[in-house]
Formats: C-alpha cells, structure tokens, sequence
C-alpha cells in the first residue's frame, strides 16, 4: 500500500514538474526569429494578409516575424515543408481557404491537414462577389438565374483553375440557384478576371478585396456578396440571402498552423499575438478598406471554423465530382 501510494504521489509530482517545465519553456519562448510560410506569391492576399498583421505579431511576441513565400501546388509546397519543420512555433504556415480544399482534390497528399497541422488562428475572412462584365445585360442575381436557366451551359464563369476558390463559389451558386454554368477554368487569377472585364466570359465569382477597384471603375457589376451581412466595402449589394440563393455563403479567409505536436502554451501565445494584431485599429482599418473582416476568436474558435470547412468543402467537391483535371 506504501509502495502505491509512493507511486502515485510520483507521478502526481513528474506531471506537476512536466506542466511547469511546458510553461516556463512556452515563457521563454521565441528566443529567435518566427517565420510564416506563405503558400502563396508576394502580393497576393494571403501574402498581403501575413505582411499586414506580422510586424504586430512580432511586437507582442517581442521577436521579428519574417516572411517566407513558397507558392505553388495548390499550397501543397508550403504546407509539406511545414509539415516537415521541428514542432517548436518557429516556423508557420500561412494559408489561405484553399487549406479546406486540398484534403478531398489532393487525396494523395503525402500529409493530411487534420494530422499535420494545428490550428492557431484564422485572420480575416473575406466574402466572395458574384461578378458580371458590365455589358452583360443582368442587373441584378435573379436576371442572371434567369439567364442560366434557359438551358444548360448557357452562362459560362471563370475562374483561376479547377478546385480554385472562384470555382468553389460558382459551384456553390449552381447549387443554391439551382442552374448548371459552363466552368472555364484559367492558369492564375489574372487572366481569368482580365477576360470577365473584356467580355470573353460573362461571370467571375472573386472576392471583394481583388476586384473592387473594377467596381468601382465600372468595368465589373457586383450582384450578390457570399458573406451572412453586406460588405462594408459594398453597401448597396445584397447578400446571398437577399438575393434569393439560399446557402450560398462562402468566404475566402487566411489562417495560420502549425506543425502538430507544437507545445500548447506556445500555441495559445501565438494565438493571443495574433488576437491582439487583430485588434489593432490600422489592421482592423486595412482589413475592413480590402471588404473583410477581422476573426473574432482563439484556438477553440478558430479550430471550430476550419474543421467545419473541411468537412463542407469534401463534401460539396464529391457531390458535384470536381476534380483538379
């Protein structure tokens, strides 16, 4: 009997001293450099993203936050490099809501983003615009279900590519209006919104912060924003719901992970910084200047939303069988 109870108060004692080693090691740290892994190019809006709230970040942590782009495969090159990285906070990935997506396009993905990755924070969310070239004879969401319904393929959007962001949206509005389009998927962004504005094809599903300033010009006529509230940035159009699509909601966002098996305090101390760089009036500002807004939420919150994207996004690409051929 002595002997167990000897073991037990051991035990109790080894955990006790583990906790506050974890906490003492998670006050220490970061005693160098902390990078984010961008998976996407400079200039693009996770990139933009990262570059606005890292300086912040490295205020409250009190070390510097580099920037390291490493686009390409669809944020697969990013994220396995990260994936491959020591558990120890130094070294991040930076994504954008293509996270939610790679999973069920990329199956043979040498790592799985609910086992690799843990969430510490999403940044900002930004809803999707459903976009016409301004000769296009819609006004408004209703004349362009009109218009694609009068027989399939009648409509065409585009978009940056098969399983892209912008595809995701078209699909997600085929489902909500009930229609079929014609998808022409693009190499980039770019050149699919430069034909949209030329008239080549008539519908883009982009987000607010990539094609307001084509608002704004005239040469793009928003219908519908994909968000649960108007955008800031676009007062005078309706939402999903107003417009008459029900369920279409849909948001481009950023968020930041980390390798698993990181230490949970170091976890929770990134996750705070970045709250705090959140809650700074020029980011609040900046964010809110691009159409989006700020995430509200920690850990617990953050991990909440991805994992629920996750599982919509899988199952919204097996229902409608896109793939990225």
């Amino acid at each position: 009997m002595i002997q167990r109870r000897h073991a037990v108060l051991t035990a109790l004692a080894l955990a006790a001293l583990g906790s506050f080693s974890g906490a003492a090691s998670a006050q220490a740290w970061p005693t160098k450099p902390v990078t984010f892994m961008v998976s996407y190019p400079p200039g693009g809006g996770a990139d933009l993203i990262a570059r606005l709230i890292a300086p912040k970040v490295g205020e409250v942590l009190g070390q510097t936050v580099i920037i390291e782009n490493r686009p390409g495969g669809s944020g697969q090159i990013a994220a396995g490099a990260v994936s491959r990285a020591p558990a120890d906070g130094y070294t991040l990935l930076f994504d954008a809501s293509s996270y939610a997506v790679t999973p069920t396009l990329f199956p043979n993905s040498p790592y799985k983003q609910g086992k690799a990755f843990k969430t510490v924070a999403v940044t900002a969310l930004f809803p999707n615009v459903v976009l016409v070239n301004a000769q296009f004879p819609a006004k408004n969401a209703a004349e362009l279900i009109a218009a694609a319904k009068a027989k399939t393929d009648a409509v065409a959007f585009a978009s940056s590519g098969n399983g892209s962001a912008q595809h995701i949206a078209g699909v997600l509005f085929e489902q909500s209006a009930k229609v079929e389009m014609m998808h022409v998927p693009y190499k980039g962004g770019g050149p699919a919104l430069t034909d949209v504005i030329g008239g080549q094809v008539p519908v883009f599903f982009g987000n607010v912060a990539s094609t307001l300033q084509y608002v704004k010009q005239g040469k793009l006529r928003p219908l519908a924003v994909s968000g649960k509230k108007r955008s800031a940035a676009l007062p005078d159009v309706p939402t999903g719901a107003e417009a008459g699509l029900p369920g279409f909601e849909m948001y481009e966002w950023n968020g930041l992970f980390a390798p698993v098996g990181t230490p949970a305090p170091v976890i929770d101390r990134l996750s705070k910084a970045v709250q705090q760089a959140l809650a700074s009036p020029e980011v609040k500002a900046k964010i809110a200047e691009l159409g989006g807004d700020a995430f509200h939420g920690g850990v617990a919150e953050s991990e909440k939303f991805v994992d629920a994207e996750l599982k919509r996004m899988a199952t919204l690409i097996k229902d409608r069988s896109i793939t990225v051929e």
